[in-house]
């Protein structure tokens, strides 16, 4: 399905519904390994993201990055960039709503995804370190981001809690 034309780039105010609509579908598939549940994020609406679409602080590491199997084709894979604002914490950046589509699961979007990130995050005047959370039983997530050169620093204990059923979380780190 996927080919060598996979085109990763930083999605735009055009990209909005394309991309609340494929967070949705992660949200539902996966809800243990999200923060925010689908029902939260239907309530707060597309709208909630426009001013990260907008990518007026990206130089600064607030970015949406999108999977395009070629221009102009379905949205098929996601991951956000957000950067701690206080100024003790400036240095650390966290990678948040990773998620690609079952459809394009296991052909490389999600590398794709996080090397353009890594990439761009390089760039990011003062950026030391990256952090992420990943569900402790997502063994391919956690082995992905291990080959990347993240490593597991902890292990929240009940991170998330899913209809009373309740999911560790481990976290991982790569410095810069």
């Amino acid at each position: 399905m996927i080919n060598n034309a996979l085109l990763i780039r930083q999605l735009g105010p055009a990209d909005r519904d394309a991309y609340f609509q494929l967070r949705l579908r992660g949200l539902k598939a996966h809800p243990e390994s999200f923060g925010e549940s689908y029902e939260e994020a239907l309530a707060k609406g597309a709208a909630r993201h426009d001013a990260i679409l907008q990518g007026a602080h990206a130089a600064e590491g607030d970015f949406l990055l999108g999977a395009f199997e070629v221009t102009d084709a379905p949205l098929i894979g996601v991951v956000g960039l957000r950067r701690n604002q206080s100024d003790k914490q400036r240095h650390k950046a966290s990678i948040v709503g990773m998620y690609v589509a079952p459809e394009a699961s296991g052909h490389g979007v999600g590398r794709a995804l996080l090397n353009e990130l890594l990439a761009r995050a390089t760039q990011i005047e003062g950026l030391r370190q990256i952090q992420l959370m990943v569900s402790s039983r997502n063994e391919a997530a956690r082995k992905l981001y291990e080959s990347l050169g993240f490593r597991k620093y902890g292990c929240e204990i009940e991170a998330l809690n899913v209809n009373w059923v309740f999911h560790d979380a481990d976290l991982m780190a790569r410095f810069m």
